[in-house]
């Protein structure tokens, strides 16, 4: 007898987002002893610097581990932001989804509102404490410990203490315990991670205290705050018919499809839409944004691809900088060359804004030394963060593996001492999952990562070409000199006259002036750039 509609829907239940991420938590990065340990690390550190940042501060993070037991380790972090004031320091640190981020269109390392909570999450479902915090702001210090109520996603506070302060100090201190976490210096643990994070953040300061006591700071080496990401419109270009409908709906302040194109979207002027009404008759721009139709919406996308756009903003976008970049590789890394490539903004799907920049480092400590050989190094960032899990399956790896490399004199670039530094700076960068640790395959943010590395590459690859020809000329000259004295002393007794030591001298200052003359002109030809058939300098970027 077929089971009945009711009793196959008895157990239909509603659960939080707390409880989809207790059960997948995996999902936020909890995957693996050390990977959990760096990815709580990883959360409160992103946290402080955008706090520090969107302050104005010159951020000073420090972060404490302290092994607890077997697999369990005291984290603590602490930082001179502006803290939390009271009434929000429950939805920060326990509620998921709860945030200064999602809603707001400009670039921030944290994206969702869960990170800093999910850590909560775990400290509760793998030793049963919730986590402490204090927050210094305003004159006002509070202390007090948050739980997540996984049933309905929302914070629990206890133990709360409230006091006034001289003001003098600020920022925000957070300790949790984790079990099933473990603390190594492999490649994915927490001091490469905070190494990482200093290279691309050389504004900041950063001080970590292993569990063996040991204290490690990566001193700052800029000492200017970056400038402020503003929040600003999405571009027309790439953005999706769902979207626009999304967008649509949700507007209750224009009265029009024609003003709801000029507030909603950047870079649509009163022309734009003009243009936008002669190319699309059918489409009534006099109706509410509210009764737009699917219809509508795939019209007006598509009429978006034949108009001619202004650039979107790039208030937005902030990435790194090629000078704050060479400084922080150099202090690090002491390469014998590098190069840093600058990519303009550009935009993707959802008519997103984004720019890739990319450094390359060339011997020195770049690249990775195994025993007694090296192999090349690829570093990924995400808006300054590093991205140390799941390589594989990221676009900046991939473009990294399409690159012809032996074209750039670099016969095995895995067996190079080289270090590739690739930063993604977007409003909204298009991580393959909630742990933030790979980016996916967008077609333009691939497309323009391998450009840039590519640029990168062709400096490389003259600087490597100059070392090949000045190798050469020694060789060549070494062989040349070998025959010297024996070449005078035959000449002398050919000619019946002079002396060998005289003819050996002028033979001598002639092969020197060669050699000389060829190096300086070798390299004028390195140092000029090549052009194409349009007389423009070649940039395989926009083949």
């Amino acid at each position: 007898m077929p089971t009945s509609t009711d009793k196959i829907f008895s157990e239909f239940k509603e659960h939080s987002v707390a409880e989809f991420f207790k059960k997948n938590k995996q999902m936020l990065g909890f995957s693996g002893k050390t990977r959990s340990l760096t990815t709580i690390v990883h959360e409160y550190v992103t946290n402080s610097l955008d706090a520090c940042e969107e302050a104005g501060i010159l951020a000073q993070i420090t972060v404490k581990i302290e092994e607890v037991d077997k697999e369990k380790y005291r984290v603590t972090t602490e930082d001179n932001g502006p803290g939390i004031p009271k009434k929000h320091i429950g939805k920060a640190l326990g509620q998921m989804l709860a945030g200064t981020k999602f809603h707001r269109y400009m670039q921030q390392r944290g994206q969702q509102g869960i990170g800093a909570s999910g850590c909560t999450m775990y400290a509760q479902i793998t030793t049963g404490k919730p986590v402490k915090a204090t927050s210094f702001y305003d004159k006002k210090m509070i202390s007090c410990e948050v739980a997540v109520d996984l049933k309905t996603n929302s914070a629990i506070l206890t133990n709360v203490v409230e006091q006034d302060t001289d003001g003098s100090k600020s920022g925000l201190v957070v300790e949790g315990e984790f079990a099933d976490v473990k603390y190594d210096k492999s490649s994915f643990g927490v001091f490469e991670y905070m190494k990482r994070t200093a290279m691309a953040n050389p504004h900041a300061q950063f001080t970590l205290i292993e569990p063996t006591g040991e204290s490690v700071t990566f001193p700052r080496t800029v000492a200017e705050i970056p400038k402020k990401a503003h929040s600003v419109l999405p571009h027309p270009l790439g953005i999706s018919t769902n979207d626009l409908l999304d967008l649509a709906h949700r507007d209750t302040d224009s009265t029009k499809i024609s003003v709801f194109l000029q507030n909603k979207f950047s870079r649509i002027s009163a022309a734009r839409v003009k243009e936008l009404r002669d190319a699309l008759p059918a489409v009534d721009f006099e109706k509410a944004p509210k009764d737009i139709t699917w219809s509508d919406a795939e019209a007006l996308v598509k009429a978006f691809t034949s108009v001619k756009w202004i650039a979107p903003e790039t208030d937005s976008v902030i990435p790194i900088g090629k000078e704050q970049i060479e400084k922080s590789l150099q202090s690090i890394l002491a390469p014998q060359f590098l190069s840093v490539t600058e990519r303009p903004v550009k935009i993707y799907k959802g008519g997103v804004p984004f720019a890739v920049e990319v450094a390359i480092a060339y011997g020195g400590h770049a690249g990775r030394q195994l025993a007694d050989k090296f192999t090349s190094d690829v570093m990924r960032f995400a808006n300054r963060v590093p991205l140390l899990f799941d390589n594989s399956g990221c676009a900046i790896s991939e473009a990294v593996k399409e690159v012809d490399w032996k074209r750039y004199n670099i016969k095995n670039f895995d067996e190079e001492p080289i270090t590739l530094f690739i930063n993604l700076a977007s409003v909204y960068v298009p991580y393959t999952s909630a742990g933030k640790q790979a980016i996916s395959s967008e077609e333009d943010v691939f497309a323009e990562i391998k450009y840039a590395v590519m640029e990168a590459a062709r400096d490389l690859q003259r600087y490597l070409s100059g070392i090949t020809r000045d190798r050469d000329k020694k060789e060549r000259r070494k062989a040349v000199l070998r025959y010297v004295g024996q070449l005078s002393k035959d000449v002398v007794e050919l000619a019946g006259s002079g002396k060998s030591a005289d003819v050996e001298k002028k033979l001598m200052n002639l092969i020197e002036t060669k050699y000389s003359t060829q190096i300086e002109e070798d390299e004028s030809e390195i140092d000029a750039p090549k052009e194409n058939g349009n007389g423009k300098e070649e940039d395989e970027g926009e083949e």
